[in-house]
């Protein structure tokens, strides 16, 4: 079986996350196709598409949301996730058992007696008025039912777990610095959450799998698992495994990955890219090593942003009064410093609507 290397990898990686060569694709596609965008931080996607479409704009984003074209929804690993509005609707259902198991388990103690159905079904009806609703104002209209635990642990059942909701605009919009308010997924786009089907068949889990490889593989069941925080699905591997093709890593594990999606040279040239808080390249992963050293490891939960230099987390950066100020986790050749320099500048220029393209690389 090929074995591949961590430099093969995080080639074939940063290929199909469009951070080896941008795309000209529509941010609906690429959302699309990055089986959306980790944006709990509610301006960081801008930055990812940035780093990835050729001439975003963020009006292009802007319009997707207020069109109801992608949401804003808890959703992989029960993290606020940018996704399509398809995806929203397709994905939810099978994502509904963890999003409340994990909250459960967050507030064991707190949610202790609490029935989640019988709150869902509170919940909904307060939402039936079709009125958007901030968490607190949600917790407010049942608290009577429940008036023991804490309005934290409650809400975030609610908005996080039970019901399927969205976070509406002005959240998320660029530049915006909106507070969020709630609406059920089914009233913002006007259709129903298909219920899973009876049998075991599972199409929605071989759907996430070969999705999840064609935007991050080759990748391991343990890299799958990671990524969207779902554990019943390796009937859905063995399922579509005839459909894939196996390699091994350096460390012997066996990674699964299309037959036909791109796995460039481990030579090709990757350029500067700079990533936000919490990117897709990163955390799509349980071995991050592909694309950031294991000493480092922590910026990627601690959401840092983060520069690739030849394919690898190099650097961290910030903006600070107009100023782009990167932060080398090594020292950068003075060819790098130019190219992490220009790049930079087309970032600020980019956050700042053209206002300052200054940028400050600092000493490791």
């Amino acid at each position: 079986m090929t074995v591949l290397d961590a430099r093969a990898l995080g080639r074939a990686a940063l290929a199909r996350q469009f951070l080896l060569d941008r795309t000209d694709a529509p941010a609906h596609d690429v959302v699309a196709h990055l089986c959306g965008l980790q944006a709990q931080e509610p301006q960081e996607p801008f930055t990812g598409l940035w780093s990835r479409i050729r001439d975003f704009r963020p009006g292009a984003l802007d319009e997707l949301l207020t069109g109801r074209r992608v949401v804003r929804t808890h959703l992989m690993r029960r993290t606020v996730h940018l996704v399509t509005a398809e995806d929203a609707l397709a994905w939810r259902a099978r994502h509904g058992t963890m999003l409340q198991g994990r909250v459960l388990t967050t507030y064991r103690a707190e949610l202790a007696g609490v029935d989640p159905e019988e709150l869902a079904a509170a919940g909904r009806a307060v939402m039936a008025d079709g009125a958007p609703r901030t968490m607190a104002e949600l917790v407010e209209a049942v608290a009577d039912r429940w008036p023991g635990p804490p309005r934290r642990a409650l809400g975030e059942l609610l908005v996080a777990g039970v019901i399927p909701m969205v976070q509406l605009p002005p959240r998320g919009l660029w530049g915006a610095r909106a507070g969020v308010h709630n609406q059920t997924l089914a009233a913002w786009l006007g259709r129903e959450v298909p219920p899973l089907p009876e049998d075991d068949t599972d199409p929605v889990g071989r759907t996430l799998v070969r999705r999840y490889l064609a935007a991050h593989g080759p990748a391991s069941s343990a890299d799958l698992r990671a990524w969207c925080g779902l554990t019943g699905l390796p009937a859905a591997v063995k399922a579509v495994r005839d459909e894939l093709v196996s390699f091994r890593d350096e460390r012997g594990r066996e990674l699964l990955d299309l037959p036909d999606a791109p796995r460039p040279d481990p030579g090709t040239p990757a350029p500067v890219r700079f990533l936000p808080a919490f990117d897709n390249a990163i955390l799509g992963y349980q071995d991050r090593s592909r694309i950031i050293d294991d000493a480092h490891r922590g910026l990627s939960v601690a959401g840092e942003r983060v520069v690739l230099v030849d394919g690898r987390v190099s650097a961290t950066w910030t903006l600070r009064e107009s100023v782009l100020a990167v932060t080398p986790l090594r020292p950068l050749t003075r060819a790098e410093r130019a190219d992490v320099t220009g790049e930079g500048a087309a970032l600020a220029s980019f956050l700042t609507d053209r206002a300052s393209d200054r940028v400050r690389v600092e000493e490791p």
